[in-house]
């Protein structure tokens, strides 16, 4: 089970260097396009829809590496209160809560993916991409939340936390 945390663990990292760049490559963007607008006047195509599906991917990927830094809002009077069996009970049925909530949003994700895919739809803008691209982070990062949860379990179960 160490293994499984330990790879679990270092793909949520990885996705969250992704989410960094995205965002910093959305804050470039926005920054061009300013400067492209107002101080040169010219008008931007792709700079919008790009910086929207950006921040959106880096959302949906970034959440396994937050989960994994306990970074995600968490109500925990009751845990704090409770007994050490107690506490490791409610983070358990927490953690099989966003289990299961995750894994029917990365049912329903990847469902609508798939459709983009197999029947070409692109966005109806002027840049007019293939729209799985943007659709794509939705199940791919919470499928990962799924793996990264599976791993919180273990280490809770473990006494880890």
């Amino acid at each position: 089970m160490s293994f499984y945390i330990t790879a679990v663990s270092a793909v949520s990292r990885f996705f969250g260097l992704i989410a960094m760049v995205l965002t910093g490559s959305a804050a470039l963007v926005v920054t061009h396009m300013v400067i492209v607008r107002y101080f040169l006047g010219g008008s931007t195509v792709w700079q919008t829809e790009y910086v929207v599906y950006a921040l959106v991917a880096a959302t949906f990927l970034g959440s396994p590496y937050v989960l994994l830094n306990k970074g995600h809002v968490n109500v925990d009077l009751l845990q704090l209160r409770a007994a050490p069996a107690g506490r490791r009970i409610l983070q358990t049925l927490s953690a099989l809560a966003g289990i299961t909530f995750c894994a029917l949003l990365a049912w329903s994700g990847w469902v609508y993916f798939h459709e983009a895919w197999s029947f070409g739809w692109r966005t109806s803008t002027v840049w007019a991409i293939p729209l799985w691209i943007p659709l794509l982070p939705l199940p791919l990062g919470v499928g990962l939340m799924v793996l990264q949860y599976i791993a919180e379990i273990i280490k809770i179960q473990g006494g880890a936390q």
